[in-house]
């Protein structure tokens, strides 16, 4: 129902959907009341974290004992070559080597098992709040305000609901688990490098702060580098959408090449910002490789020393250039961790704004309609008859700007109504406020003497048949679109429908008929042919009340005068109101409001409104005036 007019609120722009995660350069305003948010999901899950946590650290245990065991067995395996040599024993004792690696093996099997327990418990965590998440604002979606999308993007919708959940996601499945085993695996490798040498663990210490220097500062250099990526990939996903979307216009206009300089400049940008972004973030590992390997050298030269002094034994060197080859790697993990924290933060932030966003006002509905014929009338439950009043109704979209001003008027039960006017003259919102996807500021709209907030949304929309302008069909068969409009409606009602929307006849002309799919986009029908299917759908609903927002706008002359035909049968005994531009169309309306400037200016039938030679007049006659 898009009446392309100033009674519509703006809509604020966007670039686009984020393309894949967000970006790493992204923070939160607020990391700790984020951060805060999300462990109260995770608290939930506590007894299930307490195992992953304990899990973790047992398998980051066994693996960390592992070197220096294997010292052991290679302590074993010199001594016994020494001793061959020196001919002062008995050689190589395989026994206890081999001894020594089951027991090894047993560790890291014991190891891969906790690790896996722990991988399958935490996954099933992380899966489980991204399911409910993903619940909450689904149904946070149907609870809140029209106005609420009219100054928020689909694509902004849609970006919290798959990115920044995947986003949290990602992070429950993989970080948690990996802050856990970083911790324990720097402090695990440092006690087990003190028990081996006190001297060779202050030198290793040494890499340490140049680690963390460096890896800070690649970190801060990559940011802005990521954030302008994220931006940029933002910019070229709109640039994509909207030259997808407007694609037959842009041809028209021969805009092919403006649109393809747009997009080599947000290409550049994007490619410069991305090959930064990725070589300085590329280089962490190279750095902390180099570092290590300074290290390596230090620990290598001193570990011969002590060795040739007799204070070490080859095993024990050994296990400890094993702990040294690894100290870096917690390290560097929780750099990168660290980072995508921030970005996790962020991404939680945007989650619980959307979730926090005001809803519609609470629902306590007084009337309920009575669909029992054999029930009488009570005060709380009534049969709609179909009369409408209008009660001095003010509204505006933002408080500082009135669209709708004293609007009033009375419709009795059954009447046709059409409303005309110029564009912004407010035609579509009355229809909007009557539907209470908006409250009215002033005023009260009563059907049948209730006024409406005293209906739930729910039951007050049942009584009312849609046809708009725009029409709406979804990816699914003919059959299932058209029973969109009842769907507990057989087949045969169906089709009943459809032939009395004149929709019958081109159905069975295309492959499959009714059990043909109609893409996402609907694109594989006419415009016309849409138009037919969303009528046939207003059919199969038998309402109440009846709203057509230029219905037959898309379709051409002969199929209008049939559908004009079927919309006098639908029409009668029912309360209809008929938004149109062609005036020719509603001649033989019960009664006409003519809207201006969000007031009536006129009402009455097609006659009496000529007659007073008035607005009504003058808007009529300049359909037909065709001079300069």
């Amino acid at each position: 129902m898009s009446e392309n007019n100033s009674s519509n609120p703006p809509r604020r722009r966007h670039g686009g959907p984020m393309g894949g995660h967000m970006g790493m350069g992204e923070k939160p305003k607020d990391f700790k009341g984020a951060m805060k948010k999300l462990a109260r999901h995770l608290a939930r899950y506590k007894f299930r974290l307490l195992i992953v946590v304990v899990f973790s650290i047992a398998s980051m245990v066994f693996s960390i004992i592992g070197p220096k065991i294997l010292g052991r067995a290679t302590n074993v395996l010199f001594d016994g070559v020494m001793s061959k040599i020196t001919g002062t024993g008995t050689g190589i004792d395989f026994v206890k080597i081999s001894g020594i690696l089951l027991f090894l093996l047993m560790l890291y099997i014991v190891s891969a098992l906790f690790s896996y327990i722990q991988g399958w418990i935490m996954t099933g965590v992380s899966m489980k709040i991204t399911y409910n998440l993903r619940n909450d604002v689904a149904k946070k979606i149907n609870r809140l305000p029209l106005s609420y999308f009219d100054k928020t993007s689909h694509g902004e919708v849609l970006s919290r609901v798959t990115n920044d959940i995947d986003m949290i996601a990602h992070t429950l499945n993989q970080s948690v688990s990996q802050i856990i085993t970083s911790i324990t695996m720097f402090i695990g490798i440092l006690v087990m490098m003190l028990s081996i040498s006190w001297i060779m663990t202050l030198i290793a210490l040494i890499s340490v702060p140049l680690s963390l220097f460096l890896i800070l500062r690649l970190v801060k250099l990559s940011q802005k580098h990521f954030a302008a990526q994220q931006e940029y990939l933002g910019h070229i996903n709109g640039h994509v959408e909207e030259m997808y979307g407007g694609h037959m216009v842009m041809k028209a206009f021969n805009g092919e090449k403006a649109s393809v300089e747009a997009f080599d400049k947000l290409n550049e940008k994007l490619y410069e910002s991305s090959w930064k972004s990725q070589f300085l973030s590329g280089l962490l590992r190279p750095v902390m490789n180099f570092v290590s390997n300074l290290g390596y050298v230090a620990v290598c030269i001193l570990g011969g020393y002590l060795a040739i002094k007799g204070n070490l034994k080859i095993g024990d060197i050994q296990a400890f250039i094993q702990y040294v080859r690894q100290f870096n790697q917690p390290i560097a993990q929780l750099a990168e961790i660290s980072n995508i924290l921030q970005s996790t933060a962020a991404a939680s932030e945007r989650v619980f704004e959307f979730m926090e966003e005001e809803e519609q006002a609470p629902e306590n509905p007084l009337v309920h309609i009575n669909t029992d014929d054999t029930l009488p009338d009570t005060d709380s439950l009534i049969h709609i008859r179909g009369s409408v009043q209008f009660a001095h109704v003010l509204f505006g979209y933002n408080p500082d700007k009135t669209v709708i001003n004293d609007f009033s008027a009375n419709i009795a039960p059954g009447q046709k109504v059409a409303i005309v006017g110029p564009t912004g003259a407010g035609k579509t919102t009355i229809v909007k406020l009557l539907m209470r996807f908006y409250d009215v500021d002033q005023g009260a709209i009563l059907v049948d003497g209730y006024n409406i907030r005293d209906f739930s949304r729910n039951e007050l929309r049942s009584m009312f048949g849609m046809v708009l302008q725009d029409t709406w069909l979804y990816n699914g068969t003919i059959k299932d679109n058209i029973r969109y409009g009842r769907l507990d409606a057989t087949d045969e009602e169906v089709i009943a429908a459809a032939k009395a929307a004149q929709t019958d006849h081109f159905v069975r002309t295309l492959p499959d008929g009714y059990d043909m799919v109609l893409n996402e986009e609907a694109s594989n029908v006419s415009q016309g042919q849409k138009q037919l299917l969303t009528i046939a759908r207003a059919i199969l609903k038998d309402p109440m009340i009846l709203i057509l927002d230029e219905a037959t706008s898309s379709v051409d002359t002969r199929t209008e005068v049939l559908i004009q035909k079927a919309m006098e049968r639908l029409m009668e005994g029912r309360t209809s109101f008929i938004i149109a531009h062609r005036l020719s169309t509603i001649r033989n309306a019960d009664l006409i409001l003519c809207m201006d400037q969000g007031d009536i200016v006129e009402q009455g039938t097609h006659d009496e409104l000529m007659a007073k030679n008035g607005f009504y007049a003058n808007l009529y006659n300049s359909q037909f005036d065709f001079s300069a």
